[in-house]
């Protein structure tokens, strides 16, 4: 994204610890690369929400003036309004400088009822299939480590606010996107999703999302490891 504040040197968060996600019986463990700095969906009001997004624009924009902090924070802001009506689970973002352009992505992690169809299998056939019939995008049935999944590669239009932008009125970004869709035994389907309106950053960020589909772990409440597969036992 384009915006009208000036970059300075971005510091990577620190924060190496797997991301935890509880799904009933089942536990979700994935890794972030430490460009990528959490957002406070799950915050418990509106107080801890701006609490949190200062504090985060210390850590993205460390040194930069109290204006373009507040810039960030209120781009952020806007951001978590869509993310939690859309119920999602966990979400982070990662703002860094591509061959001298500034790039901007998000990734969220959701939570949707699986199709009610039997076993896993079935699930990913229903998935890829309602998918294919939207046209949604670029559909292919994957197999993660983890177990089997459906990538979405497709393009949707966002609005930016105006303020931001220092137009009056708000921009329409075109922006890129990867979702991955991996379903549960529990009927459940996690729903991983990269978006950036900076394709400049494009080549970066995809592979860093591949990357992250790749480290995903799910375990059983004892502990034990946990893998699908869209083969018929």
């Amino acid at each position: 994204m384009t915006t009208s504040f000036e970059l300075p040197d971005l510091v990577p968060s620190r924060t190496a610890a797997p991301i935890v996600l509880q799904v009933d019986d089942i536990c979700l463990r994935w890794v972030m690369p430490e460009i990528f700095h959490d957002l406070p969906v799950q915050a418990r009001d509106d107080d801890e929400a701006v609490q949190l997004l200062e504090e985060l624009g210390d850590k993205v924009l460390p040194g930069a003036e109290y204006d373009d902090k507040t810039k960030f924070g209120v781009m952020c802001a806007l951001a978590l309004d869509d993310l939690s009506a859309a119920g999602v689970e966990h979400a982070a973002i990662c703002l860094t400088v591509e061959g001298g352009i500034p790039c901007i992505a998000t990734i969220s992690v959701s939570l949707v009822e699986s199709p009610e169809v039997a076993g896993i299998p079935a699930v990913v056939r229903a998935i890829s299939s309602s998918l294919n019939k939207a046209e949604a995008g670029e559909i292919s049935v994957i197999e993660l480590p983890c177990g089997a999944a459906v990538s979405c590669i497709g393009n949707r239009d966002a609005s930016i606010s105006g303020e931001l932008m220092s137009t009056e009125d708000n921009v329409t970004l075109p922006t890129s996107y990867i979702r991955v869709y991996v379903p549960l035994p529990n009927h459940t389907t996690v729903v991983m999703e990269l978006s950036t309106p900076t394709m400049s950053g494009w080549d970066m960020f995809s592979t860093m999302f591949g990357n992250i589909v790749s480290s995903i772990r799910l375990f059983h409440a004892d502990g034990s490891p946990l893998i699908t597969s869209a083969v018929e036992a």
